[in-house]
């Protein structure tokens, strides 16, 4: 398989990870990562080791009433690593928390491990703040 056509795989798996998390389509959005997922956020004070683990804390926010309004990409880089993908875009994100809206920009790293041909599957984020 080309180089190309596994950027525009990954590309994919990175667009519909992104909407589905712009919509807060729980299930859709957890099914975008492997369940030994990893993920790094700048808003919380460890990392979370696992899929279930953020799982948890996102129903959590979501009895608190956390809504995602809005999320767009930009700036969308791909490194391809064998089996292994590195996507790097610029995110800003709207979100409404027990009815308070709030706005985000941040820079997310998301690794991506092909699962089987052509699919690919988060297996690590890490979101850092992007002064504005």
């Amino acid at each position: 398989m080309s180089d190309a056509l596994k950027e525009q795989q990954v590309l994919n798996a990175a667009e519909r990870l992104v909407a589905a998390f712009a919509s807060t389509n729980t299930e859709a959005y957890f099914a975008a990562f492997s369940e030994d997922a990893s993920f790094v956020f700048h808003t919380l004070p460890e990392p979370l080791l696992s899929r279930a683990a953020y799982e948890k804390l996102w129903a959590e926010w979501l009895a608190d009433g956390f809504e995602v309004l809005e999320c767009t990409s930009s700036k969308q880089f791909v490194s391809l690593q064998g089996d292994v993908a590195i996507f790097v875009h610029d995110v800003r994100t709207q979100l409404r928390v027990a009815g308070e809206e709030s706005t985000s920009y941040e820079r997310e790293t998301i690794v991506f491990r092909e699962v089987e041909a052509g699919r690919w599957l988060a297996c690590h984020e890490h979101l850092s703040a992007v002064a504005q």
